[in-house]
């Protein structure tokens, strides 16, 4: 598969406030809520308390509100996007936007999230500096903020080689799903990828590239699954691009 590269200063907070001043209408990184309902469904109850990481202007927690979750939290670093967010649904109880870092979420308690969805802000620290230090530290407060049994819904165009290795530093349970690019609202012919299904895989992730073939046009969605009885205190290096 690919060598992932970087083109943006994504990992740094005066990019976004930059962004977010002169971007007026919203914008969802890699998929929108209508094409990953029906996985969001799947793990996530609607009445349980979900945390959006790196929410940005993004439409999909209001997609979220529209098909009955009662409890959305939204969590960015810019300033900028959360003082809009917070006007835009200040009517809209059950979303909240509150200014924060994910690698420092230390205002929420522990295990106080039934789920974290991240599309996209894994990603975006990979990009910048010191990457494998504040990935891993995102990751770890992820895993305090999650209930026992909790998911993190991580949606990327990382695929499991430049991954997995990571995820596993903090979670034993994860489940992988692949979904196309590009999906349309009025899409009538039949995906490619079944997106309840999850891709099997073992610790050989050549299996997965023969399955997926080389350079697929997916994003990949992992699943992790908090279970402290997994946790290991074992540090390692850590291994991603």
């Amino acid at each position: 598969m690919a060598t992932e590269t970087c083109t943006q200063a994504y990992g740094e907070p005066s990019y976004w406030d930059n962004r977010y001043s002169n971007e007026s209408g919203p914008f969802d990184w890699y998929q929108k809520y209508h094409s990953l309902a029906p996985l969001v469904n799947l793990y996530v109850s609607r009445h349980h308390r979900t945390l959006a990481v790196g929410c940005g202007n993004s439409a999909f927690s209001e997609g979220m509100v529209d098909d009955g979750y009662e409890d959305v939290v939204n969590v960015d670093i810019s300033s900028v996007v959360i003082e809009a967010m917070q006007k835009k649904y200040c009517n809209l109880p059950q979303l909240k936007y509150v200014k924060m870092d994910v690698r420092d979420m230390s205002t929420f308690e522990t295990c106080s999230f039934h789920a974290v969805l991240d599309k996209g802000t894994l990603d975006s620290l990979l990009c910048g500096n010191n990457s494998r230090e504040n990935a891993t530290r995102m990751l770890e407060e992820v895993w305090r903020v999650l209930k026992e049994n909790g998911v993190y819904i991580l949606v990327t165009y990382g695929a499991p080689t430049y991954r997995l290795s990571l995820l596993k530093r903090t979670f034993s349970l994860i489940k992988l799903h692949v979904i196309d690019k590009f999906v349309s609202e009025k899409r009538t012919d039949p995906p490619k990828w079944d997106l309840l299904k999850p891709v099997p895989f073992d610790n050989d992730v050549r299996t997965l590239e023969t399955m997926l073939g080389q350079n697929p046009d997916i994003h990949y969605v992992y699943i992790c699954t908090k279970d402290s009885s997994l946790k290991t205190d074992e540090k390692h290096e850590v291994a991603v691009e």
